[in-house]
C-alpha cells in the first residue's frame, strides 16, 4: 500500500473475447481497448501487440492499445462452422497492472472496438463500480466504401485472401516450399518511399511457436547459437538432428544483410537482391537498390508437424544501422494471395508460393524523439547566419549550457566550425553586431548532419540559391540522398550544378550526389590537430531557378526558402527564423530573437553608410 490512493498498484487478470456473430468473416482483426488505469500489460496470450510492442508495455501513452489476432488472425463465419467456436472466437488473455484510486472503483476499460473501419462499435454502457463486464456489439457500416486503391484489389481478386497494402516499407513472407517438419521461406524488404532509406538493416521477429532458423542464404544472424534447442524441447523432439549445423534457436532472432562480396558464395549468396550490406535505397534514386532478400529453411514443432500447418513469425521489427536513418513500425503479419515468381527454367509461366504474409511498416516517431539532421538560413543581402535552432537534435543529460535560449546569429565561416569550438567566433560577433548574450550560453543543436540553404542571387527573370551538406559524425555516408519541400519556387525549379536534382511531386525537389560526390566523408581532423578543430565532411551546389512559372513569388520575402528539408529520409528540423533584408521574418521564435536581430541589420547599414 501506498500513501497516495491514485498511485496503488493492483495486479489484474482480464480475459478479451472477440466473437464473429456475422454472415463475413473477419480477416486480420485488431481489437482497440481504451485502457484508463494507467495499465502495464505483462503478458498477453492469443494476442500480440500490433505495434510489435514488448512486454511490459505501458498503455498511458495510448488513446487506444491495439491487439491483433494470433496464431488465429481470421475469424470464420458461423454459418461456414455450424457455430464452432474455435473457428469464430479468440480470446486474449491478459496479465498486468493498474493504478486507480481507492475502492469502490470500475477496474475496467473506457471502450472497446475494432480497429477496421467498416464496422461501428457503439460504447459500452457504463461499467458500475460492482462490474466487471464490459461489451459492445459491433455491426457493419452501411456508409463505408473502401478506398479506390482497396476496392480494385477486392475487386480483381478471385480468393478469398486479403489484398496487398501499401506502406512506406513492406516485408513479404513467401512459404516456397513445405514439408511435414519444416519449410523454405522467402524474406523480401522492399522500400516504397520516396525520401527513406536503410543502411545496415537489422530484421528481427519473434518465434510464437518453437520455430527455429536452420540454415539461411543472402543473409544472416548476428548470433549463431543453438543453444535454446540443444537444452529445449527442440532438442527433445528432433534427437537424430545435427544441431552443429544449426544457425540460430533464439526466440527473438535478428537478421544482418551480407556484404557485396558474398553474393557469389554458394553456400551464403546467389539469391536476387542479397548481398549490398544492409543498403536499400529509395526507387527514385535506384530502384534496383531498392529491395533487399533473403531465404531461410526454418524446422516447426509439435503439434504443426504437417506441411499444410504454417504460421508466420510475429512482432516483426526493422531499423537501421545509422543514426540517420528513420524509424519504422510494422504491423501483423496478414495472409495475402500467394506470391508468384518467374519460372527458374527460363519458361514463359509462373510458379507460385504455397503461402503468402504481407507484413507493412510505416515510418514513425517515437515518443520523445528528436530530428537526426538541422537546417541553417542564410542569405547574400545579411552576413549573419540563422543558425541550427538549440537543442534541436536533443540535449545533453548533464549540461551547463542554456536549453531555452535562441542560438547566437553567426557569421558565416563558423558554420565550418565544431559548435564545442564557436563561442569564441560567436562572441566576438556578437560584440561586433551588439547582439544580446544570454548568460547561460545557448546549447548546441547536437545533429549529426547539418544543412545550410543559402540565398545566393535574386535577379529579374530568376534566381539561385546554395546547399551545403556538413556531415559532424565520423561515419562516412555513401550514396546520400536530400529532398527540399519549396511551396512556392517549386514550378520554377531548373536545374542543380554539382548535384541531380529531380522534382518528384508534392513541391519537392529530390537531390542526390552525382558521380563522384555521392559521398559524404565524416569528420576529420584539421590540418593541425593539436590547433586546428575537426572538419566536417561537406558537399555543396548551387541551384537556379525561374521566375516565369512562378508569377509573384517574392524571393527575399521567404518564397525562396524551404518550408521542409529531408537528409537519408529523416526530416531535419529547421530553424524559427529567416533573414530578410529588413531584419528577420519569424515562423515561430521569440520577441527577443526579434529584437536581436533587428539591431543586427540596423549595425550593418550603419557600418555600410
Amino acid at each position: 500500500f501506498v500513501s497516495d490512493p491514485a498511485s496503488q498498484p493492483y495486479s489484474f487478470h482480464a480475459t478479451a473475447t472477440v466473437l464473429n456473430s456475422g454472415t463475413t468473416p473477419l480477416k486480420s482483426w485488431s481489437l482497440l481497448v481504451a485502457f484508463r488505469h494507467g495499465e502495464i500489460l505483462v503478458s498477453a496470450s492469443g494476442a500480440v501487440l500490433t505495434d510489435a510492442s514488448d512486454f511490459p508495455y505501458n498503455t498511458s501513452g495510448d488513446a487506444t492499445t491495439s491487439f491483433s489476432g494470433y496464431p488465429n488472425p481470421d475469424l470464420l463465419t458461423p454459418i461456414a462452422t455450424a457455430g464452432d467456436l474455435s473457428l469464430i472466437q479468440a480470446q486474449i488473455d491478459l496479465v498486468g497492472t493498474l493504478f486507480a484510486p481507492a475502492p469502490p472503483y470500475a477496474p475496467l476499460p473506457a471502450s472497446l472496438s475494432l480497429a477496421d473501419p467498416s464496422f461501428l462499435c457503439p460504447p459500452p454502457s457504463p461499467a458500475s463500480n460492482a462490474s466487471t463486464l464490459i461489451s459492445t456489439c459491433c455491426v457493419p457500416d452501411p456508409s463505408f466504401s473502401p478506398n479506390a486503391t482497396d476496392a480494385a484489389a477486392l475487386a480483381n481478386s478471385t480468393t478469398s485472401f486479403l489484398p496487398r497494402r501499401a506502406g512506406d516499407l513492406t516485408i513479404s513472407y513467401d512459404v516456397l516450399q513445405a514439408y511435414p517438419s519444416s519449410y523454405l521461406a522467402l524474406v523480401t524488404i522492399e522500400n516504397h518511399n520516396p525520401l527513406a532509406r536503410l543502411d545496415n538493416w537489422r530484421l528481427s521477429w519473434e518465434w510464437k511457436r518453437q520455430e527455429f532458423i536452420y540454415s539461411l542464404k543472402g543473409a544472416y544472424p548476428l548470433e549463431v547459437d543453438a543453444t535454446g534447442c540443444v537444452y529445449g524441447p527442440q532438442g527433445q523432439y528432433y534427437q537424430d538432428l545435427d544441431f552443429s549445423k544449426v544457425l540460430n534457436c533464439q526466440r527473438s532472432p535478428v537478421v544482418l544483410d551480407l556484404p557485396l562480396s558474398r553474393y557469389n558464395d554458394s553456400q551464403l549468396g546467389l539469391i536476387p537482391h542479397c548481398c549490398r550490406n544492409g543498403t536499400i535505397l529509395p526507387k527514385s534514386m535506384d530502384p534496383s537498390q531498392s529491395v533487399s532478400a533473403f531465404q531461410m529453411q526454418v524446422f516447426k514443432m509439435p503439434p504443426d508437424v504437417n506441411r499444410t500447418v504454417l504460421y508466420p513469425p510475429a512482432a516483426w521489427k526493422i531499423a537501421g544501422g545509422s543514426d540517420l536513418n528513420p524509424d519504422y513500425a510494422c504491423g501483423p503479419a496478414v495472409r495475402v494471395a500467394p506470391a508468384e515468381f518467374p519460372d527458374p527454367s527460363g519458361l514463359e509461366s509462373n510458379t507460385s508460393a504455397i503461402a503468402s504474409w504481407q507484413v507493412v511498416c510505416n515510418i514513425s516517431a517515437p515518443r520523445g524523439s528528436k530530428p537526426k539532421c538541422c537546417v541553417s538560413f542564410s542569405a547574400f543581402y545579411n552576413d549573419s547566419v540563422v543558425p541550427c535552432g538549440t537543442c534541436a537534435c536533443g540535449c545533453p543529460a548533464a549540461r551547463t549550457c542554456n536549453a531555452s535560449a535562441p542560438p547566437l546569429l553567426l557569421p558565416s565561416e563558423a558554420l565550418l566550425v565544431p559548435f564545442d569550438n564557436r563561442t569564441a567566433k560567436a562572441l566576438a560577433w556578437a560584440e561586433l553586431k551588439h547582439f544580446a548574450v544570454p548568460n547561460p550560453l545557448p546549447c548546441g543543436d547536437n545533429c549529426g548532419v547539418s544543412i545550410n540553404w543559402h540565398l545566393y542571387t535574386d535577379y529579374a527573370k530568376g534566381w539561385s540559391a546554395r546547399i551545403t551538406l556538413f556531415n559532424w559524425e565520423s561515419v562516412d555516408l555513401p550514396n546520400w540522398f536530400a529532398a527540399v519541400v519549396m511551396d512556392q519556387a517549386y514550378d520554377g525549379y531548373e536545374t542543380m550544378y554539382s548535384f541531380n536534382g529531380t522534382r518528384v511531386g508534392d513541391h519537392t525537389i529530390f537531390m542526390q550526389g552525382n558521380e563522384g560526390l555521392n559521398y559524404l566523408v565524416g569528420e576529420t581532423n584539421g590540418t593541425d590537430p593539436s590547433e586546428d578543430p575537426r572538419v566536417p565532411g561537406k558537399q555543396q551546389s548551387v541551384i537556379s531557378f525561374t521566375k516565369k512559372p512562378t508569377p509573384g513569388i517574392n524571393v527575399v520575402a521567404g518564397d525562396g526558402f524551404p518550408s521542409k528539408v529531408y537528409f537519408n529520409g529523416d526530416e531535419c528540423s529547421m530553424p524559427a527564423s529567416i533573414p530578410t533584408s529588413k531584419g528577420l521574418r519569424t515562423i515561430a521564435t521569440t520577441g527577443i530573437f526579434n529584437l536581436v536581430y533587428v539591431l543586427g541589420v540596423s549595425a550593418l547599414l550603419l557600418f555600410r553608410v
